[in-house]
């Protein structure tokens, strides 16, 4: 497990323009007790750690990290949405904007879309092509992509201005998904060999 350095705590004290006594004032503990959390020679304690990571201005796994996520829109937004995978058990994690995850004791890299091949248009068909259909009120989505345990599309999901639906996929069963059709927005599907692919909805 990572715990919070002295060289975090003081880099992002001196990013918020506060002294060691200015940060001491506001978790009630000595100017000496901070000056030894950022000198090594000590640790603040887990039971005021949200208490440090509020006075810093960041979230307690970035405290724990020392990887703070510049966001502007720090309550979340769905067109900034990402995908975290972990490696191990599958876990699928999604997120209003970039952040510090883990799973099964891995610190997750967000998925990032890799693969031209997983766009679709009028001259790329390949396995990592989705096509959809529009029937009745629904976005039926379907990829013509292996379902073998070796290789197979994990997830697939729609996204749009404010809200996700994610369907869950496992090797063997069929590689389609329906969607309910609330306007435009992108749909995204990972392989577990290739990445994450993405198509935006048409009209």
């Amino acid at each position: 497990m990572n715990y919070v350095t002295g060289s975090a705590i003081k880099r992002l004290r001196e990013q918020k323009h506060l002294t060691q006594k200015d940060l001491a004032d506001l978790l009630a503990v000595s100017d000496k007790t901070v000056s030894k959390w950022e000198t090594g020679r000590g640790l603040p304690d887990i039971a005021i750690i949200k208490e440090l990571a509020t006075a810093l201005g960041i979230s307690v796994a970035e405290l724990l990290t020392g990887d703070v996520t510049q966001n502007a829109n720090r309550s979340g937004n769905m067109l900034k949405s990402k995908f975290y995978v972990c490696p191990l058990c599958g876990n699928v994690i999604h997120t209003m904007g970039e952040g510090s995850y883990s799973c099964c004791g891995i610190q997750l890299p967000p998925l990032e879309v890799e693969n031209a091949d997983c766009i679709e248009n009028d001259e790329v068909k390949s396995p990592h092509s989705m096509s959809v259909e529009i029937i009745d009120n629904d976005y039926y989505v379907t990829m013509n992509h292996p379902m073998t345990k070796e290789h197979y599309i994990s997830f697939m999901a729609f996204i749009t201005g404010d809200r996700i639906q994610l369907v869950k996929l496992y090797p063997e069963q069929s590689c389609e998904a329906t969607f309910q059709r609330r306007g435009l927005g992108t749909f995204y599907a990972y392989c577990n060999r290739h990445g994450l692919c993405k198509l935006n909805a048409k009209k």
